[in-house]
């Protein structure tokens, strides 16, 4: 349901420049025990994964540098930044700069 969601919003929605949309993952709500974790406690969602990519930022020349991320590529976001995003109802997105991105995490 979610991956038909940020497909969906991936065509609407086409990044500038250096900018990613990224979705970020769902916290942990429940222990493996079943107790819930009240929303105040839990963690803060560092986690994405990137459902669009603009074209690249350009250089003295005017060409496109190419991202150095791609659609489906699950990164690790900083704890404050970016830019929140909803076109859907209940699918939150946030548009990131690609220099923004901390890390990529391999699979």
């Amino acid at each position: 349901m979610a991956t038909q969601v940020a497909t969906k919003v991936a065509k609407r929605l086409i990044p500038l420049f250096d900018r990613v949309l990224v979705q970020k993952a769902e916290a942990v709500t429940k222990t493996k025990g079943g107790i819930v974790i009240p929303e105040k406690a839990q963690a803060k969602v560092l986690r994405g994964t990137i459902v669009a990519v603009g074209p690249g930022a350009r250089n003295q020349k005017g060409e496109h540098v190419p991202l150095s991320v791609k659609v489906g590529d699950q990164v690790l976001l900083p704890e404050y930044g970016g830019t929140k995003v909803e076109l859907e109802e209940n699918s939150e997105f946030h548009l990131f700069r690609e220099s923004d991105i901390l890390a990529k995490l391999e699979s």
